[in-house]
């Protein structure tokens, strides 16, 4: 059998399942690897599953309540831009219709699974089988503008390389902020502002930032009712609501909007933990087979990668990924040069904050600040790959193509570091991939030797002033 068709039929199998059931199985497997007896190895699958499966419903019950009102904000802005937010299904669906996509599925999965068996990295990330898209995008970027198909699985394996390194220095922050033992997110599109979050946290404890505690826990001492997740779920919601039916407030329909909204984001509040609760115990009989293993196995401990849903309605990052909706929206008016309408990138948010609440301890101002720091760069370099992206994108069998005088855009292209490496890799190609090859080695020697510093360095930054 051609080796293309068994890549495809790969990423049907990954494609049809989806990553509930794709993410039980691997974890099931995992479990009997750890020498997990195979009922407790059922079970930690099943609460995974369904975990997951619950995060999926909410966020998607969620996300349809609150973009028509993104989108009359972006109205009320009178926003015009022609870079269209596509959303991440169908960056996955686009990466993964290129050679170079499913190559990197299997390719990836397997050279992340031999990273963890040499002990390169304590950080289990095949369980990410169903992230490998974040990859494949860049890959297949590459791929599409120097047609070398080597090239770009190149470039996808050096990216991997080096997102080893910032997923796991924040494995144990990570972990210990969301409650989920002996687990990390493991996806590059977050894995590479890892960097930037660590840095703009220790800059912010510089400057007297931790002295401005937005913790939920701080708030609901200081508030009483007014702080309790619910009720400020209801007053963010809320007043999302009318930010987005300012032209409605006369008619019974945007009320009802409005309305909606409050509750749809206070409900995600309510019910996200207890849907945590069931995924964390997931990991219960796997932690403490990973702990024996690694002593076994004389080596550090051992972390798993999870789905980055796994910290969305976590109180403090939700809140945070919504506060931060009005904030994108100016940076898209005032940022040089940018040509991005975002939508799927909006609702997203609370995603990305995983990074930003777990680094600054759920200090929602911090968290806020960073990720717009975070943000800048990003954006202004993001814009000029929508042109090649369309492309890309127009040509995919089963899309709907983008119109003429507008652009396929996607808030992936706004991680700065990826961007600037396959910027490098257009204009210099080989020459560019082996500096990049050579430049990780002796990052990763000095990130090695200095593990415990770095990490107890990131922790002491995140506890600053929400202890």
């Amino acid at each position: 059998m051609d080796v293309m068709v068994i890549f495809a039929k790969f990423t049907e199998l990954i494609n049809t399942f989806g990553s509930p059931i794709v993410i039980a199985i691997i974890l099931f497997v995992i479990c009997l690897a750890f020498k997990v007896k195979a009922k407790n190895a059922f079970m930690s699958a099943m609460f995974a599953g369904i975990g997951l499966m619950g995060f999926m419903w909410l966020i998607n019950e969620y996300i349809p309540i609150v973009v028509p009102v993104v989108m009359n904000m972006i109205e009320n802005t009178g926003l015009n831009l022609p870079g269209i937010d596509t959303g991440w299904a169908a960056v996955a669906m686009v990466a993964y219709s290129t050679q170079a996509g499913m190559i990197y599925l299997v390719l990836g999965t397997i050279f992340q699974l031999i990273l963890f068996l040499t002990k390169f990295t304590n950080v289990f990330q095949p369980s990410g089988v169903w992230d490998q898209y974040s990859y494949a995008i860049w890959g297949s970027m590459v791929y599409f503008m120097t047609k070398d198909l080597f090239m770009a699985v190149a470039f996808m394996l050096i990216l991997n390389l080096y997102v080893t390194i910032c997923y796991e220095a924040l494995a144990k922050r990570w972990s210990t902020y969301y409650g989920y033992q002996n687990c990390t997110i493991v996806q590059l599109h977050h894995g590479m502002g890892v960097p930037f979050a660590i840095l703009w946290s220790w800059l912010l404890n510089k400057v007297g930032a931790h002295k401005i505690n937005w913790k939920p826990t701080n708030i609901r001492e200081k508030f009483g009712f007014w702080g309790d997740p619910i009720v400020m779920g209801v007053i963010i919601g809320f007043a999302l609501g009318i930010a987005g039916n300012l032209k409605n407030l006369g008619t019974m329909a945007g009320w009802g909007s409005v309305i909606t909204v409050a509750i749809g984001t206070a409900a995600t509040m309510a019910i996200f933990p207890r849907v945590a609760a069931i995924f964390a115990q997931a990991f219960t009989y796997l932690a403490a087979a990973s702990r024996s293993y690694a002593k076994e196995k004389n080596r550090e401990e051992v972390y798993i990668g999870v789905d980055d849903a796994s910290g969305y309605g976590e109180t403090a990052t939700l809140l945070a990924g919504t506060l931060f909706i009005p904030i994108f929206l100016v940076l898209t008016l005032v940022v040089p040069g940018n040509l991005f309408l975002p939508l799927s990138t909006l609702v997203g948010f609370p995603f990305t904050f995983n990074v930003h609440t777990s680094l600054n301890n759920g200090n929602i101002f911090k968290s806020l600040v960073s990720c717009t720091l975070t943000y800048i760069p990003g954006m202004l370099l993001a814009s000029s790959l929508f042109a090649p992206w369309t492309q890309i994108y127009n040509a995919v069998p089963g899309i709907e193509p983008i119109g003429q005088g507008a652009l396929a855009g996607n808030g992936f292209f706004m991680g700065a570091i990826q961007n600037l490496m396959m910027r490098g890799v257009f204009s210099w190609g080989w020459i560019a991939v082996a500096v990049l090859f050579v430049a990780y080695w002796p990052i990763w020697f000095w990130f090695k030797k200095n593990k415990v510093k770095i990490v107890d360095f990131i922790e002491t930054n995140a506890l600053m002033g929400t202890e």
